[in-house]
């Protein structure tokens, strides 16, 4: 048994523990009952739990809730579009959320892939001070090409 001070006591039958707690009106709580034999300690169990609470809040509040917005470009996009689209890009990148770059394909073209890869490369190139792509490769799943692009630090 530890006491609430954080003092070992040693081994304690069950029922004079539980009369050393309550006469200190405090809780007996087991920690360790896999133990041979089991660890109590006397504690405030409310105010513990409370702690906890307290702690994981805390944790909570800095942790960093990433979010991924989605772009789409088509492969054959006007200057003004492009512009655009790249604006709100870099706007996402220095809020710090991370961006999903999509070109969309369309019947015939399909078969001229490297337009859409063309303009994926541009987009890296006037944005590199902002972001950086994840990956080299933009994945091709059915008609899109995408690629993500992370902020950087």
């Amino acid at each position: 048994m530890i006491d609430h001070d954080g003092k070992q006591v040693g081994v304690v039958p069950l029922q004079q523990a539980q009369d050393l707690a309550r006469e200190k009106d405090l809780d007996l709580v087991e920690i360790s009952p896999t133990a041979n034999p089991p660890v109590c300690k006397i504690m405030d169990y409310g105010k513990y739990v409370f702690q906890q609470k307290k702690k994981q809040s805390e944790a909570k509040k800095k942790q960093k809730v990433i979010v991924v917005k989605e772009v789409q470009f088509r492969p054959r996009i006007d200057e003004h579009d492009f512009d655009f689209k790249k604006n709100n890009i870099i706007r996402f990148l220095q809020h710090g959320d991370k961006v999903k770059a999509s070109i969309r394909f369309r019947g015939r073209e399909m078969s001229h892939m490297e337009l859409g890869r063309a303009v994926l490369d541009r987009l890296l190139l006037d944005i590199k001070e902002f972001g950086t792509a994840e990956s080299t490769n933009p994945d091709v799943q059915g008609n899109r090409m995408n690629i993500v692009i992370a902020p950087n630090k």
